[in-house]
């Protein structure tokens, strides 16, 4: 199913406000090691979440979240995990113009390229990083059963 006639055909600029929200957010959070803004924290496009992968099992080397929030309230929070075999988990959750599925849609792991619509109760900044957030949680937990 393809985006409604009456969405925007783009993203927007970068929401910087929001971005800078769901950093402080992140930074608080004890899953997160670091934050940091690309390309700068003056003027980020995108943020990037690098988590404490001593919650993790010992052959996953990298576990981010990266972020973008854009001024049309489209997002995009890319979910990504290396392991030292050089595979990698990821996922993402995505409100932006495509012509795949509706405009809010999940990609699947392990690898992204399943995707699925997806139904949010609440688009607010805050909601979708908890929703996000909790996902993560799942998936250690997951990993540790």
């Amino acid at each position: 199913m393809g985006p409604p006639s009456d969405s925007p055909a783009s993203t927007g600029p970068p929401d910087r406000q929001t971005l800078r929200l769901l950093e402080r957010h992140l930074a608080s959070d004890p899953l997160v090691e670091t934050t940091t803004f690309d390309p700068t924290p003056h003027e980020p496009r995108l943020l990037h979440a690098h988590l404490d992968t001593a919650r993790y099992p010992a052959s996953t080397t990298t576990a981010r979240l990266d972020v973008r929030w854009f001024t049309t309230g489209d997002f995009s929070f890319h979910y990504l995990e290396a392991n030292s075999d050089t595979t990698h988990w990821e996922c993402r959750w995505d409100r932006h113009p495509n012509t795949h599925n509706t405009r809010i849609h999940f990609h699947h792991p392990p690898d992204s390229n399943d995707i699925t619509d997806l139904s949010l109760p609440s688009q607010h900044p805050l909601d979708v990083y908890s929703t996000v957030l909790d996902a993560i949680e799942q998936r250690l937990t997951d990993h540790w059963e």
